[in-house]
C-alpha cells in the first residue's frame, strides 16, 4: 500500500524542499518507487534541487486540464530510476488547484508508487490545504527558532484536524555549540513544545548550500556528509528500520542522553 507523506511546516526557508528532495532520493537508492510532488504552484522549487528543472515539459496544471497523461508529466532522474518528480507550475498561482483535484493526481501516482511525497508550500492557506488534501501521514519540518517552532505547533493542530494523526517531527539546521552555550533551541525544547515523535535530526552543514546550488541532492554523494547521514537515516526510519540518531557533539553529551529519554516509543 502506498503511503503519501506531506513534508510541512507553517514557515517558510526551514528545509522542506530539501528535506523532500533528499528523503525520495534516498529511498529510491533503497529500491523504493518513489513519486515527489511539488505543491507550491507558482513558486516551485523542488525542480531546481533535484537538477530537473531544464527537462519539465508539462506540470500538474497541463495533467488536471486535460492537455497531457500523467505519464507525460513525470520526469525521470537519470541517476536513479525509482524517482520522478510531478512538477508544479510556475506561472499560476496556488487557487489553480483545487484539494480534490490534488488528491486525485496523489491517488493516481499511488497506483504505481509505493511513495508518495508532497512539498507544502510555506504558509496554513490554500497552497497547504491543496498538499494535505491527498496525504495520510506528515513530516514537520522546523529549525530551532522560536517563530519557526510556533508556526510548526500552529500546523501540527491543523493536520491533526484533517485527520492526519501520524505526525513526526524532523528538526533541521542544530548547531550543537550554540546549543550549548544557551544560544539556540536544543531538540528536546523543540520536541517538547510539539509534543510529536522525533524522525529526524540535521546538523547544520554548508554541503547543503552546494548541493542545492548544483541540483544534487546530498544523498547522491559518495562520502555523505553529515547532513546527508541525517537523511540517509531518516530514510531508512521511514522503512522501519531502528537507527540510532546520531552525536552531534562526538560523544554522549547531555543533548544526546536526553534525546533518547524522550523517545521512549519506537518509529514505524
Amino acid at each position: 500500500m502506498a503511503r503519501f507523506i506531506v513534508i510541512t511546516s507553517g514557515k517558510g526557508g526551514v528545509g522542506k524542499t530539501t528535506c523532500t528532495a533528499n528523503l525520495g532520493m534516498a529511498l529510491a537508492k533503497r529500491g523504493r518507487k518513489v513519486a515527489v510532488v511539488d505543491a507550491d504552484f507558482g513558486l516551485r522549487n523542488l525542480d531546481l534541487l533535484l537538477g530537473l528543472e531544464n527537462r519539465i515539459v508539462y506540470t500538474a496544471v497541463e495533467v488536471l486540464a486535460g492537455e497531457c497523461r500523467l505519464e507525460q508529466a513525470l520526469v525521470k532522474d537519470k541517476r536513479q530510476n525509482n524517482l520522478v518528480l510531478l512538477p508544479a507550475a510556475q506561472n499560476r498561482t496556488k487557487d489553480a488547484v483545487t484539494p480534490e483535484q490534488m488528491k486525485k493526481l496523489v491517488n493516481a501516482l499511488a497506483q504505481v508508487y509505493e511513495f508518495v511525497l508532497i512539498d507544502s508550500p510555506a504558509g496554513i492557506e490554500m497552497g497547504f490545504q491543496n498538499a494535505i488534501a491527498g496525504a495520510r501521514e506528515a513530516l514537520i519540518v522546523t529549525t530551532p527558532e522560536i517563530s519557526a517552532v510556533r508556526d510548526a505547533d500552529r500546523v501540527v493542530g491543523l493536520l491533526e484536524a484533517h485527520n492526519i494523526k501520524r505526525i513526526n517531527l524532523i528538526v533541521n539546521r542544530i548547531r550543537p555549540a550554540m546549543v550549548k552555550a544557551n544560544d539556540m533551541m536544543s531538540v528536546e525544547d523543540v520536541q517538547e513544545i510539539l509534543a510529536i515523535p522525533i524522525l529526524g535530526i540535521i546538523p547544520d552543514d554548508e554541503r547543503v548550500i552546494v548541493s542545492t546550488n548544483r541540483g544534487e541532492p546530498l544523498v547522491l554523494s559518495e562520502t555523505l556528509s553529515p547532513a546527508g547521514v541525517a537523511y540517509d537515516n531518516i530514510a531508512r526510519r521511514l522503512l522501519g528500520e531502528t537507527v540510532e540518531f546520531m552525536d552531534l557533539n562526538g560523544n554522549n553529551g547531555n543533548i544526546l542522553s536526553r534525546i533518547r529519554k524522550l523517545l521512549s516509543t519506537k518509529i514505524v
